[in-house]
């Protein structure tokens, strides 16, 4: 097996806090990235994920355990480390008085390309973004969906052996996902590793061989979507809508249908393995729901049975 691109062992990492105890940003988290994996880091608001890919990305120390990157400690080689990263962060920081070739051109010699190798890259790169025509453009006249390929593409431009994403396609429209998600896909087949966070659960579904749910700092779990689906929820999930008035006392008579039931405010998940046995049950039993849905269970359920559903900023 090749050695790790990425090798994480109890990794911590705190911050000071004025009058009170450290704060416990990362919390023990042991992982390994393989040489041309897509990895991604999922989780809530202030899980450790962001904190973890600064880690990574050698711009941020480690309170405790121990991090190689490329075989290296971040803490000790961080400018050999960053120069065989690609870094794609969360807010698009392009120069807005550039153009398109500009960016890429100006960032490939902050690596100390030769100027040539600059042109040609920044041209293959516009090409691979989709971006051929829109290389005069200033980066204000760009799209939100434009604005993050050419991100990705100057990210590219020293050949990373890792590409490091933080939340790629947040606020993008489902047409400019996909064609940043076939980008990736390209990017995956040429061998980069990838190492991404995302809110999107489809996103991961689509771009991770593997990944970890982390929570409060810590792995809640960790395998590939499809794995993490059969250990931790059903083949299928059925909602039903009787009222929010009268789900909850309906869902006592729904008790022993299926392998798992959830209440909510406006429907009633039941986990199972078949949801039309399921939905048959319910009406034999003389209940007519408002309405019902029998969908595939989604790494969604997944992530909210292991995080949970209430919003804790």
């Amino acid at each position: 097996m090749p050695a790790p691109v990425i090798a994480a062992q109890s990794l911590v990492k705190t911050y000071k806090v004025k009058g009170k105890p450290d704060f416990v940003a990362v919390d023990g988290l042991s992982f390994e990235v393989a040489p041309g994996e897509s990895f991604g880091l999922l989780g809530p608001n202030g899980a450790g994920k962001s904190t973890t890919m600064k880690m990574i990305g050698a711009v941020s120390t480690r309170s405790g355990g121990d991090l190689q990157i490329l075989g290296l400690d971040p803490d000790r080689y961080g400018p050999e480390i960053r120069s065989r990263l690609g870094v794609v962060p969360q807010q698009d920081n392009l120069d807005g008085e550039l153009n398109a070739r500009e960016n890429l051109y100006i960032y490939g010699r902050y690596f100390g390309l030769p100027g040539k190798v600059c042109h040609r890259k920044a041209d293959e790169l516009l090409a691979f973004a989709q971006l051929e025509d829109k290389a005069t453009s200033k980066v204000d006249q760009l799209s939100g969906g434009m604005k993050r390929r050419l991100t990705i593409a100057r990210g590219l431009i020293n050949d990373p052996r890792i590409l490091l994403l933080d939340e790629p396609t947040t606020g993008l429209d489902p047409q400019a996902r996909h064609v940043l998600w076939d980008r990736l896909f390209r990017l995956k087949e040429r061998g980069t590793t990838l190492v991404l966070t995302t809110h999107y659960m489809d996103e991961a579904e689509q771009l991770c061989d593997r990944l970890i749910v982390v929570d409060k700092g810590r792995i809640m779990a960790e395998g590939t979507p499809a794995s993490l689906i059969r250990e931790h929820s059903s083949r299928e999930v059925l909602e039903v809508r009787f009222g929010s008035d009268r789900n909850a006392q309906v869902a006592e008579r729904l008790q022993g249908i299926g392998d798992r039931l959830e209440v909510l405010p406006d429907r009633i998940l039941i986990y199972t393995h078949d949801g039309e046995t399921a939905l048959e049950r319910i009406t034999a039993a003389g209940l007519e729901p408002i309405t019902s849905l029998v969908r595939r269970s989604s790494l969604e359920d997944v992530f909210l049975r292991l995080t949970g559903r209430s919003l804790i900023e």
